[in-house]
């Protein structure tokens, strides 16, 4: 089966997928080990279904100017990179080299088949098995997209380090104050007594009033207080550290994917708690019948033409699905392939009414 480039598919349906399709090309590519092997360049998809079959891979990480077609089923595309975790460089240099553009011919892909099949024994296969059928079988892991969406949410990761909060500096220095102390001090004072004399007696000898001077000396002491001042240690300062624990409380918003269902008409579903399920009509797709032949003509022709395009959103979201491995596109697809055949049943009833009206 011949592949066409995923650009030449996405341009003649530009009108249906709009953007609603992942597009790998520029995407970093990695191979075993995690290591950067180069960039993806395009992808090669089934221009019937829109299924991507291959990627188009620069390994110029490895080897200089040569690219390879490398089938999708050994990619896992992770964020903005595609990661062929099985891939080595002994197998890309034994692999066909290609140029965007170029017809990736079926002798080409089976050799570089046979490159991988023979490194990888979770792909191999009997070769007569697929190159007889010319095809791709559903059980062929080489060429299975993933059909695993997986859901993110965000959790707290919460980590501490230490800084210095604050410090302390501790030192002496001298303040005064006025005292006052009571000391009992003594002194010494004259006491003067005179005593008359009632006898008086006769001085003897030749004596003179005032010839005969005296002067008597008495010294008088008392005490004075000597002030000193002498240092005594009134207090001990030790400085240390502890540890204490306080609990803080922070808020933070986290985020988290929720799986999007879409259903059609009467569907039930099990195991589908905690998903946003939506549920839409089948769209304005029939013209209202006005009771004649020319009304339900009419209104089979407007069916036929929301067929046609209900058929073409199917495969624009096939497309989607089979770039992304999303099976919400998976959905939307089976949802659009069943508008298209109600509407389809619709047109045939009209153009069965308008037959009994004529």
């Amino acid at each position: 089966m011949r592949l066409i480039p995923l650009s030449e598919l996405t341009n003649r349906h530009a009108d249906v997928l709009g953007n609603d399709y992942y597009d790998p090309t520029g995407s970093t590519a990695y191979g075993l080990n995690g290591d950067r092997i180069g960039t993806i360049r395009g992808a090669l998809a089934e221009p019937e279904t829109g299924r991507i079959r291959s990627l188009i891979v620069d390994v110029g990480g490895w080897f200089s100017s040569k690219e390879v077609v490398v089938p999708v089923g050994m990619a896992r595309i992770e964020g903005d990179g595609v990661y062929f975790d099985n891939l080595t460089k002994d197998q890309v240099s034994g692999m066909q080299a290609y140029a965007v553009g170029q017809d990736y011919s079926m002798d080409a892909q089976y050799a570089d088949e046979r490159v991988l099949r023979a490194a990888n024994p979770q792909y191999a296969m009997d070769e007569q098995s697929y190159t007889r059928d010319r095809g791709y079988r559903s059980d062929d892991a080489l060429y299975q997209t993933p059909d695993r969406l997986q859901l993110l949410e965000e959790r707290l990761i919460v980590n501490k380090d230490r800084f210095v909060a604050g410090s302390v500096e501790i030192g002496k220095h001298v303040e005064t104050r006025q005292e006052s102390v009571q000391v009992p001090l003594q002194r010494e004072e004259v006491v003067i007594e005179r005593h008359t004399v009632s006898d008086g007696r006769a001085v003897t000898g030749d004596v003179r009033l005032g010839e005969d001077s005296q002067t008597m000396r008495v010294d008088l002491e008392a005490e004075r207080a000597n002030i000193g001042k002498e240092a005594y240690v009134t207090e001990e300062v030790s400085v240390g550290k502890r540890t204490v624990t306080e609990t803080q409380t922070h808020t933070a918003e986290l985020g988290r994917e929720v799986l999007d269902v879409n259903k059609t008409g009467e569907v039930r579903m099990d195991g589908m708690s905690g998903t946003d399920t939506r549920t839409s009509g089948m769209g304005a797709g029939t013209l209202g019948r006005t009771g004649s032949a020319a009304g339900d003509v009419a209104s089979a022709g407007g069916n036929k033409l929301e067929e046609g395009a209900d058929h073409l959103r199917a495969m624009g979201h096939e497309v989607a699905g089979a770039v992304t491995g999303n099976p919400k596109h998976d959905a939307l697809a089976a949802e659009d392939r069943a508008k298209a055949n109600m509407n389809n049943d619709q047109a045939d009833r009209d153009m069965m009414d308008a037959d009994r009206k004529i």
